[in-house]
């Protein structure tokens, strides 16, 4: 399967850097600046509550001054070789929007583009079967979805949450003072690629990517925490930098304290790291003071993660502190 993607995973993103000059000029003024975005932290319905202002995991709209709605969509190429196994794990990544937001997953619609002339349609069955299995466990409904003939494998979903306004979890809510937490051991981009390269499975891999972040985001609403962001394709660093400056904040990573799995370190020291991971790397550098960290690591921090944990500020019990907020210290970045 992963040989039909020129990517994998949240590796195939396009790059934080490009992203934002693409989308520069884009945002719907009527969405940001009309009444409805003024009245957001009214009791408006239909205010737009978090829009493409930050770059957050999802949208959310208010249906009521005790409901809001949160949308969002991910997909992406195979990132492992058994088709149920990738169904899984995209429907665990397109999910963990929805809590990264401290939201609850109300219903799920399949996106699938599959290359109906060199793929049996049996795989892409196999893909869906994944998916759903994902979701039920998320205690989602999946609805339907959309299909197209691509030269390439991807699959992903759309998925519509709810949550309380006064509950949301969101890039701008990391305040001073408040520890780091990451949910997530890191790693799964560096066995990824190298599972690409050379075929071989790595279990630990693909028991983080289909763990669902379900536990997480509720400890984490139960910790009041305001501050977070799940970490995917941009790597720790690259969404801890777009916390960092939403919140005009810097964060301080312990380096040590990040959980890496243990085979990626044999993997990235023979080579297996992508180029989503290099960009990442170069994107947050300039912003960044890394001296505290080799190159073999601060590579790691930034490795494109797919279906990661969740990146919150705040101390949630049985995850490890892996850093703190601290006021804006002339970088988004302090490694130390």
């Amino acid at each position: 399967m992963t040989r039909f993607g020129q990517g994998g995973g949240c590796a195939c993103k396009i790059p934080p850097g490009e992203l934002e000059t693409l989308l520069s000029g884009l945002t719907d003024r009527a969405a940001t600046d009309g009444d409805t975005r003024a009245d957001a932290d009214g009791d408006c319905p239909g205010a737009l509550l978090v829009g493409p202002e930050h770059g957050d995991d999802a949208a959310v709209v208010r249906l009521r001054p005790d409901l809001a709605a949160i949308s969002t969509a991910d997909f992406f190429t195979p990132v492992v070789d058994d088709p149920y196994t990738w169904g899984r794990i995209a429907a665990t990544n397109a999910l963990s929007d929805v809590y990264a937001m401290g939201g609850t997953p109300a219903m799920a619609i399949n996106l699938l583009a599959w290359p109906r002339a060199a793929l049996p349609m049996e795989l892409a069955r196999e893909v869906l079967r994944g998916g759903l299995d994902a979701a039920r466990g998320a205690g989602c409904p999946v609805a339907g979805g959309h299909s197209v003939d691509s030269p390439e494998p991807l699959y992903g979903m759309s998925v519509t949450g709810t949550v309380h306004p006064d509950r949301l979890i969101t890039l701008d809510g990391a305040a001073v003072g408040r520890p780091l937490t990451l949910t997530k051991p890191l790693g799964v981009g560096v066995l990824n690629t190298a599972h690409k390269a050379t075929g071989e499975v790595f279990p630990e891999a693909v028991e983080v990517m289909t763990t669902l972040n379900r536990d997480a985001a509720a400890a984490a609403t139960a910790a009041g925490v305001r501050g977070g962001t799940d970490v995917t394709g941009f790597g720790l660093l690259g969404h801890a930098q777009r916390m960092a400056r939403a919140s005009g904040v810097t964060l301080a990573i312990d380096a040590e304290r990040v959980p890496v799995l243990a085979a990626a370190r044999t993997a990235a020291a023979a080579g297996h790291i992508s180029g989503g991971t290099r960009r990442n790397l170069a994107w947050v550098a300039p912003h960044s003071d890394l001296t505290a960290a080799d190159e073999l690591t601060a590579l790691l921090l930034a490795d494109a993660q797919t279906s990661g944990g969740l990146l919150v500020a705040g101390e949630l019990p049985g995850h490890p502190v892996i850093g703190e907020v601290l006021p804006y210290q002339g970088h988004t970045l302090v490694l130390r």
